[in-house]
C-alpha cells in the first residue's frame, strides 16, 4: 500500500524514493549543504570531497547571482556569459535551448558538477539532487521513476546501460516537490548529456502537460530541443515515451 500525502511538500521532504535506486556493489551517503541536499552512490563513502565541491559550486552561483541577480528571478532565458563559470554558462545555455529561466536548471546543473568532480575518487558515481541525476555506471543500472499517486508510480523504470553514460536522467513534477511548474504531470523526465538541459527541458515539457491531450504537445516539444536522448511523461495512469527511452517493469 501506498503512502498517502496531503501535499508535494511532504513526500519531497521524506525522499523516500531514494532507496528506490538498488545498486548494492556501491555506497550510498548524503550531503546537505543549504538548499542542497544530494545522496549519492560511490565505491566508497566521499563526502569530505562532496562538501568541497558543494561549496565550490555553490560560492560560484551566489557569487554570479550576487553581481546579477536576475538571474535567480527570471522565468525567461538570458543572454549568454562567456565570463562566467562554467556551471552558470551551463545553466543559460539550458536556459536559452528550452525557454525557462536559468535557476530552471540548477539542480541539474550541481548534480552533474559534483558527479565530475567524484568521478576523480570513483570509477561509479550516482548523484540525486530533488529528482535529478547525474550518474556514470560500469553495470547497467535501473532508475525508478517516482511519480506521486499516479498508479505508475515505482512501477517503471528506465534502464542505463554502461555505453550510454555519464548521462543525466532528471524529473520534473507539478504534483511533487518545491519547484514551481505551471503544470499537472506526475512526472516528467527527460534523458540527456548534460543535466543542467535534462533539468530545465524537463521543467519546460511539465509546464505544458495539464490533460492527456497536452502529452502530444509536450512531445512535440521535445523533438525541437537539440540534444534531449529521450522523454517519458507520467499523468494519472497515461504513459507516454519518445526517443531513446529503455523502459523496464520495476
Amino acid at each position: 500500500m501506498r503512502p498517502f500525502y496531503k501535499n508535494k511538500e511532504a513526500v519531497y521532504s521524506t525522499r523516500f524514493y531514494r532507496h528506490w535506486c538498488q545498486v548494492r556493489h556501491l555506497t550510498s551517503f548524503s550531503v546537505t549543504v543549504k538548499e542542497t541536499d544530494l545522496w549519492i552512490k560511490a565505491q566508497r563513502v566521499l563526502i569530505s570531497e562532496t562538501k568541497e565541491a558543494v561549496f565550490k559550486y555553490r560560492a560560484q552561483l551566489e557569487k554570479y547571482i550576487y553581481f546579477h541577480p536576475i538571474f535567480k528571478k527570471a522565468l525567461f532565458p538570458l543572454p549568454l556569459d562567456p565570463f562566467a563559470p562554467k556551471i552558470v554558462q551551463r545553466m543559460l545555455k539550458a536556459s536559452q535551448n528550452t525557454g525557462v529561466g536559468p535557476m530552471a536548471a540548477v539542480a541539474g546543473a550541481i548534480a552533474q558538477a559534483v558527479g565530475e568532480e567524484l568521478l576523480l575518487y570513483s570509477e561509479e558515481v550516482v548523484v540525486e539532487n530533488g529528482g535529478d541525476i547525474f550518474l556514470k555506471n560500469k553495470t547497467p543500472m535501473h532508475i525508478s521513476i517516482f511519480a506521486g499517486q499516479s498508479p505508475l508510480s515505482g512501477r517503471i523504470g528506465i534502464r542505463i546501460k554502461p555505453d550510454s553514460s555519464p548521462i543525466a536522467i532528471c524529473t520534473s513534477s507539478g504534483k511533487i516537490g518545491h519547484s514551481f511548474s505551471y503544470g499537472k504531470a506526475d512526472a516528467v523526465t527527460v534523458v540527456a548529456k548534460d543535466a543542467a538541459l535534462a533539468d530545465a527541458a524537463a521543467t519546460a515539457i511539465g509546464n505544458l502537460i495539464n490533460k492527456k491531450e497536452d502529452i502530444q504537445t509536450g512531445i512535440k516539444l521535445a523533438q525541437k530541443i537539440k540534444d534531449i536522448m529521450g522523454l517519458l511523461i507520467i499523468l494519472n495512469e497515461h504513459l507516454a515515451i519518445w526517443g531513446q527511452i529503455d523502459l523496464v517493469k520495476i
